[in-house]
């Protein structure tokens, strides 16, 4: 009987070590884990400038695009309107000529 009950508590000290071993692999793949989760942490804060300054880009970019986008459409109608003009200058002058020789007035 004592010897069942050696092998017993033998078998009751290993558990334990073995319970105790299993809390700290755990407690160690816990701090490992934090610790891996503030270096990505750190490294996503310091990329932060960088993606601002991309962001900047694309922002300048857009606006250069869509202010060369609204200079082309200008300078399609001022061409119109200077034809416009062109095309009903005699009218216009031939107009100011009768309202100066009217004798109405």
């Amino acid at each position: 009987m004592d010897d069942t009950l050696k092998r017993l508590l033998d078998a009751e000290v290993r558990a334990e070590k073995i319970a105790q071993e299993a809390e700290q692999g755990q407690e160690r793949v816990i701090q490992q884990a934090m610790q891996d989760a503030r270096v990505a942490e750190e490294r996503f804060r310091a990329s932060i400038p960088e993606l601002h300054l991309s962001q900047i880009d694309k922002a300048d970019e857009r606006a250069g695009q869509t202010v060369a986008e609204l200079r082309r459409r200008y300078d399609e109608r001022h061409i119109q309107l200077r034809d416009m003009a062109e095309q009903r200058e005699d009218q216009a002058l031939d107009a100011a000529f009768a309202l100066l020789i009217d004798t109405r007035l």
